[in-house]
């Protein structure tokens, strides 16, 4: 934890001071960009992490994937909000899990811009700079607050959680995009949100998330309530009481998805 926590705070500190500077941006698809402090902050944690744990395996976003002899794996997102980042609009996030044979025992994810550090580790509780935090007590998705993102292939495919968003705006209380799903994950933790949920997201996307909130009292699945792995396609977060109503609206879209019967 104290490796992680270093590492992430010192690329969070450097991608805020970098914030009013130029950056060079290339794209990796239609939408999907990739700045130099992306890899500036990847290469920041893999040094960092990698001198400290020879032996241990890395997966992040930016082409890094590392396997090693060991059981550890680091997955983590140097620059989670790299569009929002781009722009400088400030919502962005550095997101670190640690692995151990395929479970998710630790959980780093840093906001810079607020100065915000969530951490858990397995069986210890969450915790938002020191202090614990637990999901909210809200049981009624109509009063829920919730949080989604959409696939950068929203514009080539049908699977791109539209109608999931147009489902859950007639049956929640509102809905926002903040467009860092490791920030999204930790304010369901927090309760700031009570409910989250988003197609096609990467391992490091919402490895350290997912535990953050599992040790928060809230629960994770996929769509359909089933067991989550960092390699799900579909990420459902919640703090538990609107887990099974969120379920029932994300079945609406899935049958509108396939071609089945619409509402």
């Amino acid at each position: 934890m104290e490796a992680a926590r270093g590492a992430a705070l010192e690329a969070g500190r450097m991608l805020r001071s970098g914030m009013d500077e130029a950056r060079e941006v290339s794209y990796k698809g239609v939408v999907d960009l990739v700045t130099n402090f992306d890899h500036q902050a990847q290469e920041l944690i893999f040094n960092r992490l990698a001198s400290a744990f020879p032996g241990h395996g890395f997966l992040a976003e930016e082409g890094l994937s590392r396997a090693e002899q060991g059981e550890f794996r680091w997955v983590f997102d140097p620059l989670d909000g790299t569009t929002n980042f781009a722009h400088r609009f400030p919502v962005f996030t550095v997101s670190i899990a640690l692995e151990h044979r395929g479970r998710i025992i630790l959980g780093v994810v840093y906001d810079p811009m607020r100065d915000e550090i969530f951490q858990a580790v397995e069986g210890d509780g969450a915790f938002l700079n020191g202090r614990g935090i637990r999901v909210s007590a809200v049981d009624d998705l109509n009063r829920g607050l919730l949080a989604t993102g959409f696939p950068y292939d929203l514009r080539e495919s049908p699977v791109n959680n539209i109608a999931h968003f147009n489902n859950f705006l007639t049956r929640a209380q509102a809905i926002r995009r903040c467009g860092s799903a490791a920030m999204d994950l930790c304010y369901v933790a927090c309760g700031r949100f009570d409910g989250f949920w988003e197609l096609k997201l990467k391992p490091w996307d919402h490895a350290a998330g997912v535990l953050i909130v599992r040790e928060a009292g809230g629960r994770v699945s996929d769509f359909e309530g089933r067991g989550f792995e960092i390699s799900s396609q579909e990420s459902l977060a919640s703090n538990g009481l609107i887990h099974q109503a969120m379920i029932r609206v994300l079945s609406l879209g899935k049958k509108r998805e396939s071609g089945g019967e619409k509402e």
